[in-house]
């Protein structure tokens, strides 16, 4: 929290007082949710629980070595599980879901027809979780900081992104259209759903799902685990789920943009350049990534691929 002694502590008086009325469910009245660990313990059977306590191991193992030692407790996580709507499908890309900042907690929902009970592939259903919750672990365990501004407290700092006194971002959207990205809560987002969809990925790997996952959820299995191809992403208008076409548009809009990004920063060292970003966003410490970005592409490198022009707060490291 920034500011003197009494400003930080009528922020956390704020926050408290929003953090106890705020609802997490309220976008989703129709949606029943458990804690995630209820859902693990009595919803999944055992193959299915394997899924996930391997991930949860890989990914403790990999965010220490980025910094992140402390992982959002499970406790913290609440997942939908069934619906009376015929039409509500859940996964990591059901709308209005994700992390809530105010609450400290998350909101997510099971891969599947929520209002049918029988899951068609609980490994499947368990690696959207992991993915889901390895998402999430990031945007809790990422930089932040709360300012007072004109009485109300904001979020000025997230990660490596800033929002000046007006509650204008550092970054600038990208352009309609745009195939790669210069916005910062664009390459955040890409950069955790990245390291996420690794994780699911190496659990899948090692547990050989492949071969196990039925073939009207491959295209799922494909996202989860970072594996979509292009044809994947042109779903045919009229006759495209839901699913379909949420999961091609999160990809166009964040996934695609940021590998395109990294390719072109980071060239041969993206996965470099990767990590120094996810490294930043958990310590808020940006001077590693931006040291190595000066060194690659000049002085003054992250000003002049982030900042907006109508941005008027500080920059790294002032």
């Amino acid at each position: 929290m920034a500011g003197d002694a009494a400003e930080r502590v009528e922020l956390a008086h704020l926050l408290a007082a929003q953090r106890a009325t705020a609802a997490l469910g309220q976008a989703h009245p129709h949606i029943t949710f458990s804690l995630l660990h209820w859902v693990l313990d009595t919803w999944l059977d055992e193959s299915a629980r394997e899924v996930f306590r391997q991930g949860a191991a890989l990914l403790a193992d990999r965010y220490k070595e980025l910094g992140l030692v402390q992982l959002l407790p499970i406790d913290r996580v609440w997942v939908g599980v069934r619906s009376p709507r015929p039409d509500a499908f859940g996964g990591f890309h059901h709308p209005n879901q994700g992390y809530r900042h105010v609450q400290l907690a998350s909101v997510i929902t099971r891969y599947g027809r929520l209002n049918d009970p029988r899951l068609r592939s609980p490994e499947l259903v368990a690696l959207d979780l992991l993915r889901s919750y390895a998402h999430d672990c990031l945007h809790w365990g990422s930089f932040r900081e709360y300012r007072l501004v004109e009485g109300e407290p904001i979020r000025s700092r997230y990660g490596i992104n800033w929002r000046d006194p007006q509650g204008r971002t550092y970054s600038a959207r990208d352009a309609v259209g745009a195939t790669s990205t210069r916005n910062l809560g664009i390459v955040m987002e890409g950069a955790t759903d990245r390291e996420a969809r690794t994780i699911a990925a190496g659990v899948a790997d090692h547990l050989g799902l492949t071969e196990r996952i039925a073939p009207p959820d491959r295209l799922a299995f494909r996202d989860t685990t970072g594996r979509l191809e292009p044809g994947d992403l042109r779903p045919e208008l009229g006759t495209a789920t839901r699913f379909h076409l949420a999961l091609a548009g999160y990809e166009l809009a964040v996934g695609t943009r940021y590998q395109r990004f990294l390719a072109e920063v980071g060239g041969p060292d993206a996965a470099k350049l990767h990590g120094l970003l996810l490294a930043a966003m958990i310590s808020g410490d940006l001077r590693p990534l931006t040291g190595w970005l000066d060194r690659q592409q000049g002085p003054g490198a992250f000003r002049r691929y982030f900042r907006s022009p109508a941005y008027a707060g500080p920059d790294p490291g002032d």
